[in-house]
């Protein structure tokens, strides 16, 4: 997306992020509205649910008043509800480029910023629009996972993850045979072909994330499931209760590298009710999140919450800041996140993004990869890895790790973990 500094905007005509929203709108066709309309030229801000608001359950009968009508939709989590807005914008509602906008803002006016919020469109690979970093690159037949450990059979007292277990959200999984590390990682088949053979934009993502889990925290039990099925993205109501689906799996960690921004920077009122009600009454539970790939200070949500274990992107030198990573005293660690290497799909695929659009790169069940989208599960593997060794519950090794992180600050970049920390936080 464009990024904003005071009241300008940079890169506000970049064709890679035009080309990327494009492909959530037509996934989502007219339910999904860009603020600003002129998002083309001024930036997106944020992507939402035409028609439909969320508001916590206690604020539902003034809201309603207030809207002189509107209709609780099904599904989603106690304490926040989908609320359909009724056909006629009330008279007395301030100015706006829709109706939608309009609720929003009588809400803003009548019952402070907050109190009503869009239903954000939420992605995997997390930025505003839809893709990664950058879009998956071959590599060589034969080359192995990077970051690994070092061999296939880890010596006894190995930070291998070891009676943990790591879900995922994500597009699904798609067994990867060949790649030894990933045996035994269970998770939902993901549509991952179109009918012509073609691998689908956002397909493999979710393998790609469980391989880099394995191959840093060899024995980790690794869940992958698929949630994010429609151009790699869903409704923050539907994320809500998704996380909630999850909880009945019993993870020590989940990780999700989704995200979006927020309607005025606020916390994401469905995630805020799940991280409040359900997250936090779940002892030494943590969720590792994606802080984002807009190179932005902008909070980045749910990875912005002080709850989760937020986690940006070290450049490929190990030392700074990828040019992608979100950053800001909101994210809590960097890790490498530029051009690792693991297991993907095998078939070719067309790119998406210019200046590469329409060119054909041809796999063979391993990619090359960037984003916060794969910095995440690698700390999500060094927080199970240390929890193999100490026993401790995953909120404990997460804060012991973070502790050692601000020992190795890398400058100008902020606290870093990298592949052996497990261990090295033990003082091994």
């Amino acid at each position: 997306m464009a990024q904003k500094a005071g009241n300008q905007t940079t890169d506000q005509q970049d064709p890679k992020y035009i080309a990327q929203i494009k492909l959530i709108l037509e996934a989502f066709g007219r339910d999904v509205g860009v603020h600003p309309p002129e998002w083309e030229k001024e930036g997106a801000d944020y992507l939402y649910r035409i028609g439909t608001v969320l508001v916590r359950d206690k604020d539902l009968p003034r809201v309603v008043e207030l809207f002189q009508g509107g209709t609780t939709g099904e599904g989603g989590i106690g304490g926040v509800t989908r609320l359909l807005l009724p056909d006629k914008v009330p008279p007395n509602a301030p100015e706006g480029p829709n109706a939608t906008q309009r609720f929003l803002a009588l809400a803003d006016q009548r019952l402070g910023r907050g109190a009503v919020t869009p239903e954000h469109l939420f992605y995997v690979t997390p930025s505003v629009s839809p893709c990664p970093a950058t879009e998956p690159e071959e590599v060589a037949q034969g080359i192995p996972p990077d970051p690994v450990l070092p061999t296939p059979f880890l010596p006894a007292g190995a930070a291998d993850g070891r009676g943990v277990k790591v879900v995922v959200l994500d597009v699904g999984w798609s067994d990867a045979p060949a790649a030894y590390w990933l045996n035994g990682v269970t998770g939902d088949p993901e549509d991952a072909f179109f009918p012509s053979g073609r691998i689908r934009p956002y397909a493999g993502h979710g393998t790609f994330i469980a391989g880099v889990l394995r191959a840093v925290a060899r024995n980790v039990e690794v869940v992958v499931k698929s949630y994010f099925t429609s151009a790699g993205a869903m409704w923050e109501f539907d994320l809500a209760q998704a996380l909630d689906e999850v909880l009945d799996l019993a993870p020590d960690i989940i990780s999700l590298s989704a995200g979006t921004r927020t309607r005025f920077d606020l916390p994401a009122l469905g995630l805020d009710v799940f991280v409040q009600t359900r997250l936090n009454r779940v002892n030494g539970l943590v969720l590792v999140a994606a802080a984002g790939n807009e190179n932005s200070r902008d909070y980045f949500w749910p990875a912005a919450f002080p709850e989760t274990v937020s986690v940006g992107a070290l450049a490929d030198n190990g030392r700074d800041r990828a040019s992608f990573s979100n950053f800001g005293g909101w994210v809590d660690v960097y890790a490498p996140g530029e051009n690792l290497v693991n297991a993907f799909l095998t078939g070719s695929y067309e790119c998406t993004e210019p200046p590469n659009t329409g060119q054909i790169r041809d796999f063979t069940g391993m990619a090359r990869w960037s984003g916060t989208s794969f910095s995440t599960p690698l700390v999500a593997a060094l927080i199970a890895g240390r929890m193999s060794l100490t026993g401790e519950s995953a909120r404990q090794s997460a804060d012991a790790l973070l502790a050692f992180a601000l020992t190795q600050p890398s400058p100008g970049v902020g606290p870093v973990l990298t592949t052996g920390d497990a261990l090295a936080s033990l003082g091994q």
